[in-house]
């Protein structure tokens, strides 16, 4: 019995050293260095505009770029009441910025035990530079501090470029549902996968 209960103790330990380590890495998404902001604006070209974006969280006095971003890459976008109702029950909102200007976003859901990403899109501009990694790890590291068992999402068939980020990054296709998403062209199919955390 004694063993057991070492075990016990151990695994709880290491289940709180682990929640330390993801909420740092977490924090790190949303250190802001005021300073290098400041040096930026009065010493153009003293800092690494790279350095400057950053994912936060998202606010109401960003869905207007929001919803902007969101009408210049989708066919058929979200309104700004979906995006209103996701940041009022709750869901996790964040935003890609470049000084004050809005590059992506991602939304996430988390219930008892599994999460969904509901929406993670970033700036055709923008895309190929890592922003929609970050993100995503973003989105899982939040859900494994929360328990998660599953992380759940759809994409669009079409969207070879996210189903590749996404089984890069551990998911896996649990199966298709037909004619999900709306289409120019008619109905879409919507690949949906999951990650086990």
């Amino acid at each position: 019995m004694a063993r057991f209960t070492d075990c016990v103790e151990i695994f709880s330990e290491r289940k709180k050293l682990i929640g330390l380590v993801v909420a740092e890495n977490i924090k790190s998404f949303f250190t802001y260095d005021a300073d290098r902001d400041f040096y930026a604006k009065v010493f153009p070209g003293s800092v690494d505009e790279e350095s400057l974006k950053r994912i936060r969280k998202m606010k109401t006095t960003d869905l207007a770029e929001v919803l902007a971003l969101e009408d210049k890459i989708y066919e058929h976008p979200w309104t700004q009441g979906i995006f209103d109702d996701c940041m009022v029950v709750g869901y996790y909102c964040w935003i890609c910025e470049d000084k004050d200007k809005v590059f992506g976003y991602g939304i996430m859901s988390v219930e008892v035990d599994e999460a969904h990403i509901m929406n993670l899109c970033i700036d055709p501009e923008v895309q190929g530079q890592g922003w929609g990694r970050k993100m995503l790890e973003l989105m899982i590291e939040t859900a494994r501090v929360k328990d998660v068992d599953t992380l759940l999402l759809e994409v669009r068939e079409s969207n070879k470029a996210a189903l590749a980020l996404y089984t890069n990054n551990g998911f896996n296709e649990i199966g298709v549902h037909k004619g999900y998403y709306p289409s120019n062209k008619g109905r879409e199919d919507a690949v949906m996968l999951a990650l086990a955390l």
